[in-house]
């Protein structure tokens, strides 16, 4: 479970993934983006380090840890300025869900490579008209014979031009009930009738977002990943490392413009005292700082939470993490931005495009909004208004 103070593994691991990520930085990822690339080297880099599938089961390849373990890699790439957003696709939400509930012969087969990042795969939840919410999904698969035909439509997709496989949520149709229920299938990225077009974003970042269209595309019986007939908790499996990880990413990013803030604040001179001097400036910055520490320290307790198999009790925290770390991101981005007033905009100091990233971990994989709809009717008990 979680303690309040880290284990010597996993400050050894903060300290080495910290050194990696400050040997890239933010200048790295800022040429990546400016190419129109993955972050190719990193990844590599981070995968033979054995980083990527620190989360991963020991005998296919991964370190043998779990979301904590992750969570720290992700938050420290992202203090450093390059943080790896495939992090929270590949092996967290696709590679805890294939080695919980996959089959040996998918976890065999997929499991390697996403541990040591010579193979990725994205994650398909979110179309037009539902958003991620997993009861009005329309993609759908019913069966053909031995094989499944799945036809649906995607968006938001993230990383599928240089994923292998998406692993996408469809819904079946319940034999007993005639209801529709989720289920998880794997579908390799030159399925037949599998196509995929980008989506236009001011956002800049390395990872593409994508629409994907799914026409009658054809699958074999072994790419439904587990049971059929608990589609929704193997969902929500993936779903909380999602929320954990995506918190991870947020605190790295308000860590890496709040360290810039505090070398900005230490160095400007106006008059005869550097501007962190003045309360007005430095107040702000230590709220910001307190804020990204609390977030943390939900987002290790719904990360210890996981991994000691409460997925209820993940379930609350995790949202609650993903929550207290978005807003505090937001407040730790703009605040370096005033900090550096009209420099803060500027290209040299790389702190300008942090404002629209900032700004997804309020969005993403799910709004604020929706977060405090769960606390309030899971957590609270109070009645739903729809």
């Amino acid at each position: 479970m979680t303690t309040l103070i880290e284990s010597e593994e996993h400050q050894a691991l903060r300290k080495a993934v910290s050194a990696l990520g400050k040997r890239y930085g933010r200048d790295y990822l800022t040429r990546v983006i400016a190419e129109g690339r993955h972050p190719t080297e990193l990844w590599s880099e981070a995968g033979k380090l054995g980083y990527l599938g620190v989360n991963l089961p020991e005998e296919y390849g991964g370190g043998g840890g779990g979301i904590a373990e992750l969570s720290i890699v992700l938050e420290e790439l992202g203090a450093s300025g390059s943080p790896l957003l495939m992090l929270v696709v590949s092996p967290a939400i696709c590679g805890t869900v294939i080695s919980r509930f996959g089959t040996e012969e998918q976890k065999r087969a997929w499991l390697p490579g996403i541990a040591d990042g010579t193979r990725t795969m994205a994650f398909g939840i979110t179309e037009p008209d539902a958003g991620s919410n997993s009861h009005r999904i329309t993609t759908t698969a019913r069966r053909d014979g031995a094989d499944w035909l799945l036809t649906g439509r995607k968006v938001f997709i993230s990383g599928v031009d240089h994923a292998d496989a998406v692993l996408i949520v469809g819904r079946t149709e319940d034999a007993r009930t005639g209801k529709l229920k989720p289920c998880l299938f794997i579908v390799p990225r030159d399925a037949e009738g599998f196509t995929r077009s980008p989506i236009d974003m001011e956002l800049s970042a390395a990872e593409k977002q994508w629409e994907l269209v799914l026409d009658d595309v054809r699958l074999p019986a072994d790419a439904l990943v587990g049971d059929e007939d608990a589609g929704l908790l193997q969902l929500f499996a993936g779903l909380n490392p999602e929320r954990i990880m995506t918190a991870a990413f947020a605190i790295g990013m308000g860590r890496y413009a709040l360290g810039k803030a505090l070398e900005y604040a230490r160095e400007r001179t106006v008059w005869k005292a550097p501007i962190g001097a003045h309360q007005a400036i430095a107040h702000p910055l230590a709220q910001a700082h307190i804020e990204l520490e609390l977030a943390k320290l939900m987002m290790q307790k719904a990360a210890g939470l996981y991994d000691a198999g409460d997925d209820i009790g993940a379930g609350e925290a995790a949202n609650m993490a993903k929550y207290a770390a978005g807003e505090a991101c937001v407040r730790a981005v703009d605040q370096a931005v005033h900090t550096l007033g009209g420099n803060g905009l500027t290209r040299e100091f790389g702190l300008a495009s942090l404002i629209t990233g900032a700004r997804v971990a309020r969005i993403a994989p799910v709004s604020r909004e929706m977060i405090l709809n769960y606390i309030s009717h899971q957590t609270l008990g109070l009645p739903k208004s729809y």
